[in-house]
């Protein structure tokens, strides 16, 4: 080959294009020949498109459903702090992270939640969105968007504007159902969550800050999440644009299948930050079907009391990961104790589906109804149990327990124990347990305080130092204690080694 003119291989397909362009002719073969039939093999070709990968037809999705998303303009009143108190010592700060910690964006918060200082009805005003789903007027929104409303005004993308009235929220689920006096309206088609899968493109119509039929896209980033603000909804998190006003509006897949309601956003600064929070469209269908036909909504219970699962519990426990929601106590006669649920069952299944934190499980209940049957699997003594429990109603709330953070330790357990005295026993409400006399080493570290009742040790209930040291014994590098303090019970992890 003659160095001063290389031989160079070009694919098949581009030699072939290239000279019946006329690109090149029989003296370009000097310097670009085309490769034998057989070299095909060793040009690598392009990867086929993944199935459903293309970008959906966003204008077209707007086009159609654009007329059924409404603008929410709210007037009332609320309670609020004197401004002068707003930082003040006594009140919340402006950097207090409670204060922005998924800081709800449809309704306006002008002061810190539980500032001190004098309290006055003060005028409020806050917009919104929304979505037809009956041609006869009923329209989904948020609870918070119409929360303290004396007013509610919808207002069409044809500029038509009606009174509407709220037939009821739902504050549990954040879903809110008003009816306009209108007929023959534009509604939007209801999808399904059920194949929904993270990457999915996705899009948001709503009015942020009053710009009425914006419209915004992304995709989904997870489904059924759980977020630290007692809700019964398994949220789909989203990185699709949504700012004050979104609230309520729909969150459409590429079919343009209404698939979820903008409820939520993470943020520090008040402002869109690149996640967001969407109510599922079938529970907000259920929570609507309930509230037109009883003018409220019902949730389904099991009344226990759950932790976080985390490495030290599971140790405890034998579990081979991390995963479930930990039984820390069991509501006398509720759903969970007829069923045998008792304190240090892990549940990890309903129905079949993975609880994976602790949240998992109040976001699948909530999606029953009160009355209905569920399949538990549940890690006792080391091994799975099945058990089936039929669920109660979720307006007699029962306090759940946090969990306590792990606190690292050396050493034994740390604990002088005594046993409970009768009248220790009648005035806690317990049978069997030990006193906590003095504690140090890792249990102290842990939290345990003198005062406190031992229950359990890994699950199984001790009613006797012996029982302690046994149970101790078998442990290895942690132990999960069941402790009582006053009426509340949660389970401690306490590192051992």
């Amino acid at each position: 080959m003659n160095s001063s003119n290389p031989t160079r291989f070009v694919p098949r397909k581009l030699w072939l294009a290239l000279l019946s362009a006329g690109v090149i002719g029989g003296a370009g073969l000097t310097a670009i020949q085309m490769p034998p039939a057989n070299a095909a093999a060793a040009v690598a070709a392009p990867a086929a498109p993944l199935a459903g990968s293309q970008v959906p037809n966003f204008a077209a999705i707007t086009e159609r459903s654009g007329p059924a998303v409404v603008n929410i303009s709210v007037t009332g009143t609320q309670k609020a702090s004197s401004p002068a108190m707003q930082g003040m010592p006594g009140g919340v700060p402006d950097d207090d992270p409670f204060w922005e910690f998924f800081r709800r964006y449809g309704a306006p918060m002008p002061f810190g939640p539980g500032q001190g200082g004098p309290q006055a009805e003060m005028p409020m005003r806050g917009n919104g969105s929304g979505f037809i789903v009956s041609g006869d007027g009923i329209i989904l929104t948020n609870a918070h968007v119409v929360k303290d409303a004396s007013e509610v005004t919808v207002k069409l993308t044809d500029r038509r504007e009606f009174r509407a009235e709220v037939l009821g929220v739902d504050p549990k689920t954040d879903v809110a159902v008003l009816k306009i006096d209108a007929h023959d309206l534009p509604t939007v088609q209801l999808g399904s969550t059920r194949d929904l899968k993270p990457g999915e493109w996705v899009l948001a119509i709503g009015s942020p800050f009053g710009f009425e039929n914006t419209v915004t896209a992304g995709v989904v980033s997870a489904k059924g999440r759980s977020l630290p603000d007692d809700s019964f909804v398994p949220f789909i998190q989203t990185d699709v644009a949504v700012n004050p006003g979104n609230s309520g509006g729909p969150l459409f897949n590429s079919r343009g299948e209404v698939v979820a309601i903008n409820s939520q956003i993470y943020t520090r600064t008040g402002g869109y930050q690149g996640v967001s929070f969407a109510i599922p469209i079938e529970l907000a269908v259920r929570v609507k079907d309930q509230i037109v036909a009883t003018g409220k909504a019902s949730h389904a219970r099991l009344g226990v009391a759950i932790q976080e699962v985390n490495q030290a519990f599971a140790d405890s426990f034998k579990l081979d990961k991390p995963e479930g929601a930990l039984v820390s106590s069991v509501e006398d006669g509720g759903p969970a104790a007829k069923a045998g649920l008792k304190p240090g069952d892990i549940v990890r299944k309903v129905d079949g589906q993975p609880v994976v934190g602790a949240g998992d499980l109040p976001a699948a209940l909530g999606m029953r109804a009160p009355g209905d049957k569920v399949e538990l699997e549940l890690w006792r003594d080391g091994k799975p149990v099945t058990v089936t429990a039929r669920l109660g109603d979720a307006g007699e709330r029962v306090a759940s327990a946090e969990s306590r953070p792990t606190a690292p330790g050396q050493g034994k357990l740390g604990l002088a124990l005594r046993p409970l005295q009768p009248a220790e026993a009648a005035e806690s409400g317990v049978s069997q347990g030990l006193v906590v006399a003095q504690v140090s080493g890792p249990s102290a570290m842990a939290g345990v305080r003198p005062g406190d009742l031992l229950l359990a040790v890994n699950g199984k209930p001790v009613a006797s130092v012996e029982d302690v040291r046994g149970l101790i014994a078998k442990s290895g590098r942690s132990a999960a204690l069941l402790i009582q303090r006053g009426d509340d019970k949660i389970f401690v992890p306490v590192k051992l080694s």
